[in-house]
């Protein structure tokens, strides 16, 4: 049953470090839900309140920091809400639209059409639309920083 254990721990971190670049897998979620795996499967007595406080913290900050993060280089570059939505709705439906590509074209397009939306001039909405793409990689790059940490603190309290 360790075995086990571990190899759904494993397999639900990697499932959470692909989720902070492909947004449709689960992410800090698959992460989370792998310290219940851990107490389940083990124990749970490693766990005080500070590594609750510590874990939900960070879970808190990263479903904050997905939108936040990507509206800011939206909005860096002079986007309107409508290009916020826009490339929100881009960052979902893209990856299926475009598999190979639409994770990146997706929020583009999406902020590019709703600038455009907006009323907006078609040499703005393009700067959007590179403001979508710079959000989607600083929203990538907060994600995996803080779900390491995660998995790190996880790691540093079992082990330790």
């Amino acid at each position: 049953m360790d075995v086990l254990g571990w190899i759904i721990i494993i397999a639900l971190f990697v499932i959470g470090m692909a989720g902070a670049i492909y947004p449709i897998l689960p992410g800090v979620v698959a992460i989370y839900l792998a310290l219940f795996v851990y107490g389940w499967f083990f124990t749970f007595a490693h766990y005080n309140a500070w590594f609750w406080i510590i874990q939900t913290l960070i879970l808190v900050i990263l479903f904050v920091a997905d939108y936040a993060v990507n509206a800011w280089g939206v909005k860096k570059l002079g986007g309107s809400k409508a290009s916020i939505w826009g490339s929100t709705i881009g960052l979902i439906v893209g990856p299926f639209a475009i598999p190979a590509f639409g994770l990146i074209i997706g929020p583009f397009l999406g902020a590019f059409v709703g600038e455009l939306l907006a009323g907006s001039t078609p040499a703005k909405s393009v700067k959007v639309g590179f403001g979508s793409v710079l959000g989607l990689f600083s929203t990538i790059a907060v994600k995996i920083i803080l779900q390491l940490a995660m998995i790190i603190v996880f790691l540093i309290w079992v082990l330790g």
